[in-house]
């Protein structure tokens, strides 16, 4: 396979550094080879290319022709937002100077710099980026296996998975019964499955009040439980029953044939299901070789693997230290990377790294809060400077502000990851 070539900045640093400058082998300009279009991969590639101004091949290998966010998908369920609102195409990026590639990354050959895809191709690499998102660990929720993604859902990829969940939650019977099954740390955007249960709560008030919703949930405790709580008991009373670790959370098994989910022993007929299993990097860091345990250790300077000073891992896939697995964190790490990338390859400034992070969460209508922090590279991890927090009994006002920022935020970071 023949691929054409066609063709930021860190967060307000001052400070510059001169990298040295990693010069093409023999095949004239340095090329990037970038796997996974999301919040990480879309955003390190556009930054770039655009930044490098046609001195980098930049390529992305990404195998959907329109990405679906993930975060903002419990709008989706909530009834706030449809789902072409959460799609995005790969156009812009393209005619930006990205050549996008839809296909399978199956394979990185780590000696020779290449990365195979399922389609036959080889596509080689000075650096390469990494940003898989997840995948699920197997055997974690006793009864469930990807073979049962469609009778119990973990929608949690955002796309067709979350068709399925809405589909199941609008066909439960008056009075039925939802459950969840909420993953243990570390996962993919900490209050998400609550911010889900919130949404869930707000499309059953409307259309299906006397129904009822579990939660099953292997940890103590969760992000923003404070906030959450005081909004259930405001919004939804009576409807949400939540089952921590010490009330037998962690001791859960299902069973999709029968639809039933048993919390330590006790064995509950359920009308829908979303199962969130434990979380792993995406399954082609595994392959790359640059996975301790279920995730890809890097160096916070710039996003390099631990293993490899050559491959860097962004967003989910990443043990990065202190902060959350987000979409927004995935892309403030993103440019810190392209930036040490296009120094390493061009000589071009390199900005000390700097990070940042906020996850908003809807409880209801006009009804938003929020966690979030600043952060900075350290020898050890991304280590947090500083942070916020919504605070419980907030203005009906200051709610609705924080949550029109988010529609803000997502406006923002989607045209900043796709042009």
């Amino acid at each position: 396979m023949t691929l054409n070539r066609r063709s930021f900045m860190g967060s307000g640093a001052a400070a510059t550094l001169i990298a040295p400058r990693v010069f093409a082998d023999g095949h004239g300009k340095s090329r990037v080879v970038v796997v996974g279009g999301g919040a990480g991969g879309a955003t390190a590639a556009r930054y770039i290319a655009k930044d490098s101004k046609g001195e980098i091949d930049v390529t992305l290998i990404e195998p959907t022709r329109h990405y679906y966010t993930c975060f903002f998908s419990n709008l989706y369920i909530g009834g706030f937002k449809d789902m072409a609102a959460l799609g995005h195409s790969y156009g812009t990026l393209a005619s930006g100077g990205v050549n996008v590639v839809h296909d399978w990354a199956v394979g990185v050959d780590r000696d020779a710099k290449t990365v195979s895809l399922a389609g036959g191709g080889v596509v080689a690499y000075d650096k390469l980026i990494l940003s898989p998102g997840i995948d699920f660990v197997d055997g974690t929720v006793d009864g469930w296996d990807l073979s049962a993604q469609n009778a119990m859902p973990h929608a949690y990829k955002g796309g067709s998975q979350m068709e399925v969940l809405k589909s199941q939650i609008a066909s439960m019977p008056q009075g039925g019964t939802f459950a969840m099954v909420a993953p243990p740390n570390p996962y993919r955007c900490p209050p998400g499955p609550y911010e889900r249960v919130s949404m869930v709560a707000h499309y059953l008030r409307a259309n299906n009040p006397t129904a009822k919703i579990i939660v099953a949930d292997p940890k103590p405790k969760f992000s923003k439980q404070g906030l959450f709580e005081e909004g259930w008991a405001d919004h939804y009373a009576g409807m949400i029953d939540w089952i921590g670790e010490d009330f037998g959370g962690s001791s859960v098994s299902v069973d999709p044939g029968a639809m039933t989910v048993t919390i330590d022993g006790e064995v509950t007929k359920v009308d829908a299901c979303n199962v969130i299993p434990a979380m792993k990097a995406g399954r082609i860091a595994e392959l790359a070789g640059v996975t301790d345990g279920n995730w890809a250790p890097v160096n916070a300077a710039d996003m390099s693997s631990k293993m490899d000073a050559d491959i860097h891992v962004l967003g989910d896939a990443c043990a990065q230290g202190d902060m959350p697995k987000s979409g927004f964190s995935a892309n403030s790490q993103a440019k810190v990377c392209a930036n040490a990338v296009r120094g390493a390859l061009t000589g071009s400034k390199v900005f000390p790294a700097k990070f940042s992070n906020t996850c908003w969460s809807l409880i209801d209508a006009n009804n938003g809060v929020k966690v979030g922090a600043t952060y900075e590279a350290t020898d050890e991890k991304i280590a947090k400077v500083d942070g916020f927090i919504s605070q419980t009994g907030e203005s009906s006002d200051l709610r609705r502000a924080t949550y029109e920022e988010s529609e803000g935020w997502y406006a923002g970071i989607t045209a900043d990851m796709f042009g």
